[in-house]
C-alpha cells in the first residue's frame, strides 16, 4: 500500500494576525516540523498545499526539495485546498491511501502517522481518524475508495464530512493532543507550557 500525505498550509491565519506556518516552536517553524515528521514516517509521497502569500510561506521550507502546490482558490475554504493536494498526489504518485494533516497541530509526529497507517491495516477499516475533544478529525487516513467523496466536497466542508458519512468504516485513534492547534496568541501562550 502506497501512502501519500497532504500538509494543509494554505490559510491566512486571520485570527492570529501573522502566518502560523512560520511560527517557531523550539527553533523549528510549524511547516518545517510537519514536513520533517512526515519524512521520518512510513509515508512515501508528500505534498504541501500553499495558498495565502505562497512566496512568504515558502521561506519556511526547502521548496526546491519538497513537492508543493498552490491553491489559487484557498479562500473558498478547506475543501479546495485538500482537493488541490489530493489531485496532485493522484496525478503524480498514484497512492492507495492518503493522510490529511494540518501544519498547526504541533503534537503530530512520525509515530502518530505510522500508527494511522498500521491501524488502518489492522482494523480493515477504510478510514482511521484521530479522536479528541469528543470529535473525530485530522490527522486522518483515507483509503483510495474515498478519494471521489473527498474531491466532491465544497467550500468550507472538510474531510470530517466524509468521516461522519462513513462512520461504520472508521477506526477512531485516541489522540487527545490533536485538540491543540494554534489559531490565536492565547493558543501560542498555552503551548509554551507544553513539552513538545
Amino acid at each position: 500500500m502506497k501512502t501519500g500525505l497532504i500538509i494543509l498550509a494554505a490559510g491566512s491565519s486571520s485570527r492570529l494576525g501573522r502566518p502560523k506556518q512560520l511560527i517557531e516552536i523550539q527553533g523549528v517553524n510549524l511547516i518545517e516540523k510537519a514536513i520533517t515528521e512526515t519524512q521520518k514516517s512510513q509515508v512515501e509521497a508528500l505534498v504541501v498545499v500553499l495558498g495565502w502569500n505562497p512566496e512568504l510561506i515558502k521561506t519556511g521550507f526547502e521548496p526546491d526539495q519538497i513537492p508543493f502546490v498552490i491553491n489559487e482558490n484557498w479562500e473558498q475554504g478547506m475543501a479546495s485546498s485538500m482537493q488541490t493536494g489530493l489531485q496532485f498526489l493522484i496525478q503524480n504518485e498514484n497512492p492507495d491511501q492518503v493522510i490529511l494533516m494540518l501544519c498547526d497541530q504541533p503534537f503530530v509526529d512520525a509515530p502518530l502517522l505510522n500508527q494511522l497507517i498500521s491501524e488502518k491495516e489492522k482494523s480493515g477499516k477504510g478510514i482511521v481518524a484521530c479522536s479528541y475533544s469528543n470529535t473525530l478529525g485530522v490527522p486522518a487516513i483515507f483509503d483510495q475508495k474515498y478519494f471521489e467523496d473527498m474531491l466532491s466536497l465544497k467550500g468550507s466542508e472538510g474531510a470530517k464530512k466524509v468521516i461522519v458519512k462513513n462512520i461504520s468504516d472508521v477506526f477512531a485513534l485516541d489522540f487527545p493532543l490533536g485538540a491543540v492547534d494554534l489559531d490565536t496568541e492565547a493558543d501560542l501562550d498555552r503551548l509554551k507550557n507544553w513539552k513538545l
